[in-house]
């Protein structure tokens, strides 16, 4: 999933040069060819602009066709969380209530590393009792 960069006059750069769009040169509903480039076989990523709506403010967003999927899925959980603040706290703003999102989905994918990082060390500490019993087995055997 991408975002829609949009370029403001402040975004340029001072020396008066145009700043090139990263997702413009990538984009292949761009249909400008580079000269030099090369004609791959393999087929570029259907992409297509989605309207997506976040705590009543709309978003214009470049998405994977294959994507929008699970573009749909975050955006109703983003959704549904920014809504439980703004009833919390009607008076925080948009950027605030999106700050506050992004720190609880970093405090839980930190959770599910930090859960998942333990598992493999139970899973590691596991296989070695599990030789260890087996060895033992095959030595009174």
């Amino acid at each position: 999933m991408t975002d829609n960069q949009i370029e403001s006059p402040n975004q340029q750069p001072a020396n008066g040069q145009t700043q090139t769009n990263a997702l413009a040169d990538s984009n292949p509903l761009n249909n400008t060819t580079k000269p030099g480039s090369k004609n791959k076989n393999t087929p570029e990523p259907q992409i297509k602009k989605v309207d997506i709506a976040i705590a009543g403010v709309t978003y214009p967003i470049y998405c994977p066709v294959d994507e929008q999927e699970d573009l749909q899925s975050a955006v109703t959980y983003i959704n549904n969380y920014a809504l439980e603040l703004r009833r919390d706290a009607p008076s925080l703003s948009q950027e605030s209530i999106l700050v506050l999102c992004c720190l609880n989905l970093y405090e839980r994918i930190s959770a599910n590393q930090q859960k998942d990082a333990e598992r493999t060390k139970q899973d590691q500490q596991t296989r070695v009792l599990l030789n260890k019993i087996t060895k033992d087995a095959h030595s009174i055997l």
